[in-house]
């Protein structure tokens, strides 16, 4: 029986091996990957030329702090030697001197945790004392060295059952990950037909030529047939992030709708942030536990004073918009702090200020940031679709409108609309989508700008409806995930396993 010369060599190193070999193993001695000799294993597989047995198993893998600890000792170990030879010292000084006796101060704590646990010191008046026998101190130091022995000979060992190194689990020491195992077993039959020499290894052809017919060496070799039933390896070629393609998408959408990508910087002024959106110095989303406040630098620039007179007067006794404003004392240093940006309706601010009256619709799709709760439906830091729609004509059905219009080319089926409030737009709705897990979620908030807003920024005759949309909601409805923190998930497993997006309006 002629055999291709890998599939030959397979069953000489596992006959070699007693008749057993692991599969890395063997693409070990054959000095190649164990993805190169999965079709030859599935070949001889189906001409009952060997047996493939799959497990699933835990490996042991040691931490950093492990290797430290094999190498130094245990922090106890380090902590009890010491304590040998003074016998006591206060806590005060051994966490001064932590260094001088090769300890962190993370590990002081642990070793005193663990002596206090093997009764070996006592604590008094804010000294710590050694109190262990000598003969119980041997044994104690003794089990400390063999424990780490145990320890070291644990790296890629196969865990079948995790009691025994339940310490070195509970202490973050060994970390177990599954494994797949492939091993390829030799039957009697295969290893008789070796012995005997009825097994000989040929060479592949691929493509008849006249030299193989007319010198006769067709019959020594194999030719190559096409098995339909073995599965080719999975090639996984160059893609975008799902994520990605589906916010390309968008973009084309909306500058197929007549909008241009507008930009601006992730730190961001509270002025362009906060303060032009006609939102109080004192609201709560200004605060701390709602905005990330950068500590170096802290304070902006801004060279346009007037500008900055006008929001003032605005946000104080509402200026020349017919408001009463909020009635307090507008700080403009607070208005020049540097934070992260929270809503990309500050990239709108400046296009506006730069722009003025008109007639133009721009849009901005990019990452907001905010000291979220992480939960499936929140993050601190996401996409945002932000977009502002300016004309002496333009009112609230046509804002209505485009969240139906925008709903309907991505798909995503009916939309609920209810009032909604905000500070900088009047009237103002949130609209709500239907997720097939979730439920109703908002990703729809807009409105009309305020003449607060809008007038200390030069806009005097055209109106401007706004809209700042949660993408990453509208992602997962499209991709069909129910969890925010999968967007951004690293898992090539999952993200190889994400659809391409394809929303059908652009296609048609």
């Amino acid at each position: 029986m002629l055999l291709p010369e890998r599939q030959y060599e397979i069953i000489a190193k596992t006959i070699e091996d007693k008749g057993k070999i692991d599969a890395a193993v063997l693409a070990g001695k054959l000095g190649i990957r164990i993805s190169d000799i999965m079709r030859d294993l599935a070949e001889l597989e189906s001409r009952n030329l060997v047996k493939i047995e799959k497990k699933v198993v835990q490996k042991a893998s040691l931490t950093a702090e492990a290797h430290r600890y094999i190498d130094k000792g245990f922090p106890e170990e380090r902590l009890l030697k010491k304590l040998v030879e003074l016998g006591e010292i206060s806590i005060s000084e051994l966490r001064e001197k932590a260094g001088d006796f090769d300890l962190s101060l993370e590990e002081v704590q642990i070793a005193i945790q663990h002596l206090i646990r093997l009764k070996a010191v006592e604590i008094k008046t804010g000294k710590i004392r050694l109190i262990i026998s000598k003969d119980d101190l041997e044994k104690t130091l003794k089990k400390l060295e063999e424990s780490r022995e145990k320890l070291s000979e644990l790296e890629d060992k196969i865990i079948d059952d995790p009691k025994p190194i339940r310490e070195y689990l509970r202490r973050g020491l060994v970390k177990l990950k599954k494994r797949s195992l492939i091993s390829i077993i030799t039957p009697d039959t295969t290893i008789e037909l070796y012995r005997k020499g009825e097994l000989k290894p040929a060479t592949v052809v691929t493509v008849v030529t006249p030299e193989l017919i007319v010198t006769g060496k067709w019959r020594n070799v194999i030719f190559k047939k096409f098995d339909l039933k073995v599965e080719p390896p999975t090639v996984y070629p160059y893609r975008k992030h799902p994520y990605m393609e589906l916010l390309d998408e968008i973009r084309e959408i909306l500058e197929v709708m007549g909008f241009e990508e507008m930009k601006g910087p992730h730190v961001e002024l509270e002025l362009w942030n906060f303060d032009a959106l006609f939102q109080a110095q004192d609201h709560p989303a200004r605060e701390i536990h709602d905005t990330f406040f950068l500590k170096y630098p802290k304070w902006g620039k801004f060279t346009d004073k007037l500008l900055m007179e006008k929001i003032g007067k605005t946000h104080e006794n509402g200026w020349i918009t017919g408001s009463k404003g909020w009635r307090y004392k507008w700080d403009p240093k607070r208005a020049l702090r540097l934070i992260l940006r929270t809503q990309t309706t500050a990239v709108s601010m400046r296009t506006i200020y730069g722009r003025g009256d008109g007639e133009y619709r721009c849009f901005s799709l990019d990452r907001v940031f905010r000291p979220e709760t992480l939960d499936p439906k929140h993050a601190m830091e996401f996409y945002q679709l932000e977009g502002i729609i300016v004309g002496e004509k333009i009112t609230f059905k046509h804002l209505l409108g485009f969240f139906q219009e925008f709903a309907k080319r991505l798909g995503l089926g009916k939309v609920k609309i209810k009032p909604g409030y905000f500070p900088f737009t009047e009237p103002s709705v949130e609209g709500f989508i239907k997720h097939p897990e979730l439920g109703w979620i908002e990703v729809f908030p807009g409105g009309m700008f305020r003449p607060e807003v809008l007038r200390p920024l030069g806009v005097e005759k055209s109106n401007v409806a706004a809209w700042g949309i949660g993408i990453d909601r509208i992602a997962m409805t499209i991709l069909g995930i129910s969890d925010i923190r999968d967007l951004f998930s690293p898992d090539l497993e999952f993200l190889r396993s994400r659809r391409v997006p394809i929303i059908e309006s652009i296609y048609r």
